[in-house]
């Protein structure tokens, strides 16, 4: 690949950038609909197909639909990974239309992440030969990859690297730790009792759910980066009963397994402390910690990358937010997450992309890309990672 003209190839592309961008904003993809997943599916892959020269799979699961990209011959090395899904319900553009002025793209889910998905297409169309890259673009990352994880590990597993084409953080981060992420629901079942004329009859399962919330408070650590958050509460159901039931949901982000499993054991040890109460404890870890472990090697060929290409070299953030890169880390591949647009405003009203860090974050990502495949056809193949000579399509 020749470094030297790689940053002028892009910022000649940018027109072509944005009106990819454009068409993924202009059809919106909320995770929770699946008809929306299927048309922006065929306008990922209709954007892709003109860019790579070669149709994706289609994979469905639970009504979900994924593509997926086996560029090349040879066995796969290294995966870029991203997700179409957005947080943005259907109707959102007539409040946000899509919008480029000033040097600034807006549009809701131009930032987390279609304009990654751009880059990681650009990219590879840029590479002299793409063979050994995979590009997985998935449906339900939003909502915690629930039929998609499964996809993501098995892709991963045995590869040299993956790539995460999330947004970066502020200011052009590069994302090398991400904590791993547990949720839980409390229910208490306690006693009804007539709050006025007899309630000590009654097992307050208020009282009970109170205090099994500091309970749970207390978990967390904040010198080792565990927050344990109690969000949604309800009990009760009349104002002049002792309520029989309660119940709330538990977020905690740990930045290792060591604590994730700590927070784990803890919350299934509580115990009600009113006699008579019940406590039943649903939920578990989600997502494993994206640990620093697992992205140094892959940012320090980062900072070398960008030095050659003349560009300032990417810092980097440890974020609270759990993305699909955690589980690739999780099956043990090098990630490197942050490698997508630079802007701001992810899941807010103020969602977007400057344009002039686009051509630089595509460079960026291919030449990366180059390096880790020159590497890797360098050594043996990974077990038991064979792939198909060109690319094919199902539907």
């Amino acid at each position: 690949m020749d470094l030297e003209t790689l940053g002028a190839d892009m910022t000649a592309a940018l027109p072509e950038m944005l009106a990819d961008i454009e068409a993924l904003v202009t059809c919106e993809s909320p995770s929770s609909d699946p008809a929306a997943l299927a048309r922006s599916a065929d306008t990922v892959a209709r954007i892709g197909a003109a860019r790579l020269g070669a149709a994706p799979e289609r994979i469905v699961l639970d009504g979900r639909t994924h593509l997926r990209w086996r560029l090349g011959d040879g066995p796969s090395r290294v995966l870029l990974l991203g997700h179409h899904d957005t947080v943005w319900p259907l109707g959102t553009l007539r409040t946000h239309p899509f919008t480029v002025a000033d040097g600034v793209l807006r549009g809701p889910g131009c930032f987390d992440m279609k304009a990654g998905l751009v880059l990681a297409m650009h990219a590879a169309a840029r590479l002299p030969d793409p063979s050994g890259v995979t590009i997985l673009i998935t449906a339900d990352e939003e909502i915690g990859a629930p039929s998609s994880r499964t996809l993501i590990e098995t892709e991963a597993t045995g590869l040299a690297a993956a790539l995460v084409l999330e947004a970066a953080a502020d200011g052009g981060a590069l994302k090398t730790e991400r904590k791993g992420v547990s949720q839980y629901e409390v229910a208490v079942t306690g006693r009804a009792a007539h709050a006025g004329l007899e309630p000590e009859r009654g097992v307050n399962a208020t009282v009970e759910t109170a205090r099994q919330v500091l309970a749970v408070t207390a978990l967390a650590a904040p010198d080792r980066g565990t927050t344990v958050t109690p969000t949604l509460m309800s009990a009760g159901v009349t104002s002049n009963t002792v309520p029989a039931s309660g119940a709330f949901t538990v977020d905690v982000r740990v930045r290792d397994a060591a604590e994730q499993h700590r927070i784990d054991a803890a919350m299934r040890a509580l115990q009600p402390m009113l006699d008579g109460a019940r406590v039943e404890i649903t939920g578990g870890p989600n997502c494993p910690p994206l640990a620093a472990e697992a992205s140094a090697a892959l940012y320090a060929r980062a900072v070398a990358v960008a030095a050659d290409l003349g560009l300032p070299p990417p810092t980097r953030a440890a974020v609270g937010g759990g993305s699909d890169g955690n589980f690739t880390a999780g099956v043990g591949t090098p990630t490197l997450d942050g490698l997508g647009a630079v802007g701001g405003g992810a899941h807010a009203d103020d969602e977007h992309v400057l344009v002039a860090e686009l051509p630089a974050s595509a460079a960026l990502v291919a030449a990366l890309v180059a390096g880790l495949l020159d590497e890797a056809s360098a050594g043996p193949s990974p077990a038991g990672r064979s792939r198909p000579l060109r690319t094919r399509s199902r539907e």
